[in-house]
């Protein structure tokens, strides 16, 4: 009781304070099945968090830096699943679980680390993050299953891009699949896409794009998510898409300003 007590009071305390509650669950060596120790943590986290409260849950799977890319980003991906079936098994609603990835290895640099035993354990884990309801604001959600308004905007910062690039990720691409398997279902909704960039000198209004060499990056980011939708089934009558530019930074770090949003334009 005083465990689930304490367990209780550092994760509300984590989502007044960052907005997040995170737990990590740590694996052992080429392992993604579970301890009993590790299954109590993830146990303890279902019974003590306020899933009234959560707007959606992510997971994310890890590995150490041994083995080819392609192996530990099966095994990344299993971790994530097990906590996944943990989760649900347990009586976690399953559609609060928007993101499920595995990011496969984690690169360290064995030359510069101290203790690599003990970095590569930390390194073997799984990233149970619950996000808590209206955390990106008022007006800004993180899923389209949200009961949303015109003048809205959905911020999902799984789609995100490297650094002067407007080609879609491996992990962008996975959530907008999600997002047009919704959007199917949601026919009554028209929205605007719009890109943004990071990094860019006060003098310029956008960055420039590697591929084509034009300074018109965040437009090439909201028309790459424009046609790749239009790809997946989405009529190019419900949606438009516009460059924002550098006017519009969150604040929160480089990447995170490498985005695309959503805004509700038509219900």
């Amino acid at each position: 009781m005083k465990l689930c007590r304490a367990l209780f009071l550092f994760i509300i305390y984590n989502i007044s304070a960052q907005q997040k509650s995170i737990e990590t669950i740590y694996f052992e060596f080429d392992k993604f099945d579970l301890t009993p120790k590790q299954t109590e943590i993830v146990t303890h986290f279902i019974k003590c968090i306020d899933s009234s409260k959560v707007e959606s849950v992510q997971i994310y799977g890890y590995c150490d830096d041994r083995g080819t890319d392609d192996y530990n980003f099966r095994l990344s991906n299993n971790r994530a699943n097990t906590i996944q079936d943990l989760l649900v098994s347990a009586g976690f609603n399953q559609s609060k679980i928007v993101i499920l990835e595995g990011k496969g290895r984690v690169i360290v640099r064995t030359d510069t680390v101290e203790n690599l035993p003990e970095t590569r354990s930390k390194n073997r884990r799984v990233d149970l993050i619950a996000v808590k309801k209206n955390s990106f604001g008022n007006g800004i959600h993180n899923s389209f299953t949200n009961k949303v308004k015109v003048g809205d905007k959905i911020f999902l910062d799984n789609i995100l891009f490297d650094i002067g690039s407007a080609r879609l990720t491996w992990a962008s691409k996975k959530e907008l699949d999600k997002i047009a398997a919704i959007l199917q279902h949601q026919k009554n909704v028209t929205f605007e896409i719009r890109g943004h960039v990071c990094c860019t000198p006060e003098i310029y209004s956008d960055g420039i794009d590697k591929d084509t060499k034009e300074r018109r990056l965040s437009w090439n980011r909201a028309k790459t998510v424009f046609y790749y939708l239009n790809s997946k089934k989405i009529s190019k009558n419900r949606m438009s898409y516009q460059g924002c530019g550098n006017k519009y930074p969150l604040g929160k770090g480089d990447n995170l300003d490498r985005r695309v949003e959503f805004l509700i334009t038509k219900l």
